[in-house]
C-alpha cells in the first residue's frame, strides 16, 4: 500500500523482544569469498514473489522501506546489518529505539533511486509492492541488474490468502538469508504462543460481524479476505465483514456496508486523519444510521501497521480479541 501509515501505540513487551535481539551473535567481520566459505548454510537461492535470489553470504548493508520490513530485521536483531531505513510512519517499538536510531534514515518516505543506490545497499526489503514502483526507478529488476538483491513482503505476493503459514514463511526466510535462523524460529515459537493463548480464551465465543473502516468518503476503502487483516480478525473472535473481497484491501460501496450490518467497526489508525474524525464521520452519516455497528457505537482500534504481515502479528491479535470479548478470562 503506498499511503502513509501511522501507529497507536507499541504494544510489545520489551522482555519479549529484547531475547531475540540479542541472542545469536553477528557475523565475522569481512567480506566476499571469506564471508561466504565461513557463513554456514550458504550459498542460499530463495524464491520470492516470483524473483529468484541466490546469496553467497548474508547481506551486510540492507536497506529497509515500510515500517513492518524495518521492524522484522530489528526484531531478528539485525541493526548491524542495515545501512539505511525508509518509510518509517511512526514511532518505532521501543525495545528497537535505541538500535534504530543508530541507522541511517534515507527520506521520510519512499527514497529516490538516486538516494536509494547511494547508500550502497546489497538487499533491499520491501513491505509493500509499492516500494518498488518501476516508474521511480526502484523496480527488483532494475536493482538485481545493479548486483543488489530484494524481498518484497509475501502479503503483496497475490498467491491467495495470507495467514499464519506466510508469517512463518516471511520470518523464516528472512532470518535464513541473514543467516540466523535460530533467531527466526524463537520468533515464530513467540508469536504462536500468544496467539494460540488468544484462540484458547475466546474459543466459546459468538463472532461478531467486523466491518473494518480504513478511510473513505465515496466509498469504504476496508480490508479483503486476502490480507493478514482478515486472519487477525478471526484469530481474535470475529468475522470480517468482507472476507469475500478478493484482495488485501479495497474498496466497497457503502450500500454493501449497510446491507452486510457489520455490529463492530474496526478503525486503523493512522496518517493525518484521526481515529475520532473517522469516528464521527461514521456516526454522523443518516445512511448508516441504523447500521448495528453505528447504531450501537461499538468501534474498536488498531494501529495499521500492526495488521499488516509482520512481528506485530501477535499484539493485534491479542489487543483486538481484548476489545471484541472484554469479559473473556
Amino acid at each position: 500500500m503506498p499511503r502513509s501509515r501511522a501507529v497507536l501505540r507499541a504494544l510489545v513487551p520489551l522482555a519479549l523482544l529484547i531475547p531475540l535481539a540479542a541472542c545469536g551473535g553477528s557475523p565475522p567481520a569481512g567480506g566476499g569469498a571469506a564471508d561466504a566459505a565461513a557463513a554456514p548454510g550458504f550459498p542460499y537461492t530463495v524464491t520470492n514473489c516470483g524473483v529468484s535470489s541466490t546469496y553467497q553470504a548474508p547481506p551486510r548493508r540492507a536497506v529497509t522501506m515500510n515500517q513492518h520490513a524495518t521492524e522484522m530485521l530489528l526484531a531478528l536483531g539485525l541493526h548491524d546489518r542495515m545501512a539505511a531505513t525508509a518509510y518509517l510512519d511512526d514511532s518505532v517499538l521501543p525495545a528497537y529505539r535505541p538500535a534504530y536510531d543508530k541507522i541511517r534514515v534515507l527520506a521520510e518516505e519512499y527514497p529516490s533511486k538516486e538516494v536509494l543506490l547511494g547508500a550502497d545497499p546489497d538487499f533491499v526489503y520491501g513491505g509493500y509492492a509499492s516500494a518498488f514502483d518501476k516508474a521511480q526507478g526502484r523496480d527488483r529488476e532494475g536493482l538485481a541488474k545493479a548486483g543488489i538483491n530484494s524481498r518484497l513482503s509475501v502479503e503483496y505476493c497475490g498467491t491467495g490468502p495470507v495467514g499464519l503459514e506466510q508469517l512463518k514463511t516471511e520470518i523464516t526466510e528472512v532470518a535464513r538469508t541473514f543467516g540466523v535462523p535460530e533467531r527466526g524460529a524463537r520468533l515464530i515459537e513467540d508469536e504462536q504462543r500468544r496467539i494460540d493463548a488468544v484462540t484458547a480464551r475466546i474459543k466459546d465465543r459468538a463472532k461478531p460481524n467486523v466491518f473494518v473502516y480504513d478511510s473513505g468518503e465515496g466509498t469504504a476503502f476496508t480490508s479483503g479476505g486476502s490480507g493478514i487483516g482478515n486472519e487477525i480478525i478471526s484469530l481474535a473472535g470475529g468475522t470480517n465483514t468482507f472476507a469475500d473481497l478478493k484482495d488485501t484491501f479495497g474498496d466497497v460501496s457503502w450500500e454493501k456496508v449497510i446491507e452486510r450490518r457489520p455490529e463492530v467497526v474496526l478503525v486503523y489508525d493512522y496518517g493525518g486523519t484521526t481515529v475520532e474524525a473517522k469516528k464521527q464521520r461514521l456516526l454522523n452519516d443518516p445512511a448508516l444510521a441504523e447500521v448495528p455497528a453505528i447504531k450501537n457505537k461499538r468501534f474498536v482500534v488498531l494501529p495499521l501497521s500492526s495488521a499488516v504481515l509482520g512481528v506485530r502479528v501477535a499484539d493485534a491479535v491479542e489487543s483486538l480479541g481484548r476489545q471484541l470479548h472484554p469479559d473473556a478470562a
